[in-house]
């Protein structure tokens, strides 16, 4: 599956990392607490940026509440961790989904970098590597929605923004 939604051969699945994908998810933890530990320790932004970065982290930080609530109100019981969909859901079109396919996702980036705007800026290393993992896992996941609901290509196609909407 492309960024755009559609198949391709060219492309192989990524490592499954565990039945349901549990690997994912651990790595997933590593990179939150990683973003969490490096705002509590690392060095903090010069004083004279405050006021602008306090702005925009509130911003940020809004947007991925909105986003992230948006999604995971919608997955309902469907919700869960691991990248594999549960085998009785289905696809979400609407709420959040309607504008991107992955609103938990981008909600979580949208969050951290506000964190990383308000604690220090070496909270955005692991933030830069929290964006091609979940770029990564992202792929994981719509192999394994593809392999249970193959409508969920023209949803992709329709809806082509992965995790902020107009954005990314």
């Amino acid at each position: 599956m492309t960024d755009e939604g559609t198949s391709t051969a060219a492309r192989r699945p990524l490592p499954s990392l565990g039945q349901r994908g549990e690997g994912w998810v651990a790595i997933q933890v590593v990179l939150i607490v990683a973003i969490v530990v490096t705002g509590v320790l690392g060095p903090r932004w010069p004083a004279q940026t405050h006021p602008w970065l306090w702005v925009a982290a509130g911003v940020l930080g809004a947007a991925g509440l909105v986003i992230f609530l948006g999604g995971s109100q919608r997955l309902g019981r469907q919700i869960t961790p691991f990248p594999k969909p549960v085998s009785e859901g289905g696809i979400k079109e609407d709420g959040a989904y309607r504008f991107v396919r992955h609103p938990m996702y981008g909600g979580v980036l949208l969050v951290a970098l506000g964190w990383a705007l308000v604690s220090s800026p070496l909270v955005l290393v692991p933030w830069a590597l929290a964006c091609p993992f979940l770029e990564a896992k992202r792929y994981r996941e719509e192999t394994w929605l593809l392999e249970q609901h193959p409508e969920y290509a023209d949803y992709a196609r329709r809806v082509r923004h992965r995790f902020v909407p107009f954005v990314w």
